[in-house]
């Protein structure tokens, strides 16, 4: 990009820097928790500022060099991901549950030259052959030791806030996964936005970070505290009984999980669930995956009125829609109205506008996007439509301009030439009390072109036949939308985002 003439005013924005405004408000006040460690504004900074000073410094690395960091839920974590990205340095985040093979793959399509590992993953990738890797870097004493030898940082690195900050690699539930090349800008804006649209984000506020952070909205949701002045626990991995106590016992005024963790709050007894309430709880988001309505009713009930918020969104496009608390059970399976500074078009397939009550394919234009796929030019070409973007999710709009999520266009099941949308189907299925988790695919069929198969996770000592689950769906759904088969698994197959992998399904 060619160099622009700046007003002497204009500040790039920045994670680190929203950071350190905080910490000049509050230095003393604890901004995080993971376990018993804890860091104070000032030391989170300090630490911050020490790996950038390592990585440029020691590395050599900054704006357009590439990294990786493959790690579990910790406070070094962030320090990481806002240090590295303050020397210019993106991070690929890669999920540490990954195979070695796989975490060797996103690096090397990442051209990653340092990698930052958990013991865990260290141990797992020890004799794993990378391309461009230089550096391994052990999160533990041999970070420490990294950080403690780095220079105080005199000043940091020139960059701009449309250089890329992280990138987070898609599932890969339609083939190879990509890596989304996400800019300082979108996700500082969407800081802003959020804490608009939520109004959780306070200096008084206490967050709950439960979600993977090597997810991109488990990294956003368990930045945004820290990034306002905020507090926020890390847990190590989600337990349904840990959550609810956590919440209770450190006055938890927020939390962002997706759909799985709520079928596990809701699985727990009625006594854990009653001894746990937590009483300055006011915020509660979902994301990643469509929430049933059966599940929005069961938090509604449990947790309260007036703190559920679902939104839609993807990495690519960062937050596009949300449902409001009072809309929650006014608008069914709906994902409410555009961001802040969003705008939404749903098209057809001849690039038409749809009218109300029509589906089609969902674009959104906000400062939030992403700026391409990384060594993918034919695949960014087909996400954006000029400056609009999409990932293919059917939808359509009511009246009054809130939107639906009718299903992602590749999971679209066409069975005897009529379009069939799986969400609706689920929607029915979660109804039924003996279900836990479901997913709806097509399957080949050599009459209809697919048939309808239902994989189905039982409520533990639950009993239910296929027959019991075609019966349920009759007069609920059309006769040609109704499974003709069913499976019985322990678990759907879902990424860390906890969006089900229909791609491994349909292949079983």
């Amino acid at each position: 990009m060619p160099a622009l003439d700046l007003p002497r005013s204009f500040q790039h924005l920045s994670f680190a820097d929203g950071v350190r405004a905080a910490t000049k408000r509050d230095p003393n006040k604890i901004a995080l928790k993971h376990r018993k460690n804890t860091r104070t504004y000032a030391q989170f900074m300090e630490r911050i500022d020490r790996v950038t000073s390592a990585i440029v410094g020691d590395l050599g690395y900054g704006p357009g060099d590439h990294g990786a960091i493959v790690s579990n839920n910790s406070i070094e974590y962030l320090e990481i991901v806002i240090g590295a990205s303050q020397a210019g340095l993106a991070l690929a985040t890669v999920n540490p549950r990954l195979a070695a093979a796989e975490i060797v793959t996103i690096c090397d399509d990442a051209e990653a030259k340092v990698v930052f590992v958990d013991a865990a993953s260290a141990e797992a990738i020890k004799d794993s052959p990378f391309e461009t890797v230089k550096r391994i870097m052990v999160i533990g004493p041999e970070f420490e030791d990294w950080i403690a030898q780095a220079a105080p940082l005199a000043k940091p690195p020139a960059v701009n806030e449309w250089d890329v900050f992280t990138i987070p690699y898609t599932s890969g539930t339609t083939g190879i996964p990509k890596g989304v090349l996400v800019p300082h800008r979108s996700r500082v804006l969407s800081l802003f936005a959020m804490a608009t649209e939520y109004g959780c984000y306070s200096p008084e506020d206490r967050f709950l970070a439960l979600a993977p952070l090597c997810h991109g909205a488990g990294m956003i949701f368990g930045l945004a505290p820290v990034f306002f002045g905020g507090f926020v626990e890390i847990l190590d991995r989600f337990d349904p009984e840990v959550l609810l106590k956590t919440l209770k016992a450190e006055n938890i005024t927020g939390f962002f999980a997706v759909p799985t963790h709520f079928h596990g709050i809701f699985s727990l007894e009625n006594s854990i669930l009653e001894a746990n309430r937590a009483p300055t709880l006011h915020t509660i988001i979902s994301n990643a995956a469509p929430l049933a309505q059966a599940s929005k009713e069961q938090i509604i009930d449990y947790f309260g009125s007036g703190m559920l918020h679902e939104s839609y969104g993807s990495t690519e496009a960062g937050i596009v829609s949300n449902l409001r608390p009072p809309d929650q059970l006014r608008k069914q399976r709906c994902v409410g109205q555009p961001f802040p500074m969003t705008l939404v078009k749903i098209v057809d397939d001849k690039g038409n506008e749809c009218a109300p009550g029509e589906v089609g394919e969902l674009f959104s234009k906000s400062p939030y996007l992403f700026n391409g796929y990384w060594k993918r030019p034919e695949a960014t070409e087909a996400a954006f439509r000029g400056d609009w973007v999409t990932v293919e999710d059917l939808s359509k709009r009511d009246e009054e301009g809130h939107i639906y999520i009718v299903d992602r266009k590749k999971d679209m099941i066409i069975s005897g030439g009529i379009n069939i949308y799986p969400r609706e189907i689920e929607e029915v299925l979660f109804k039924h009390p003996a279900i836990a988790d479901v997913a709806v695919t097509g399957v080949p069929d050599e009459k209809w072109g697919e048939q309808i198969k239902a994989f189905v996770v039982r409520q533990p000592g639950g009993e239910l036949s296929e027959r019991d689950v075609i019966d349920f769906c009759k007069d609920k759904i059309a006769d040609f939308k109704i499974p003709k088969a069913v499976d019985f698994l322990d678990a759907l197959p879902r990424n860390v985002g906890g969006k089900v992998l229909k791609r491994e399904l349909r292949d079983d």
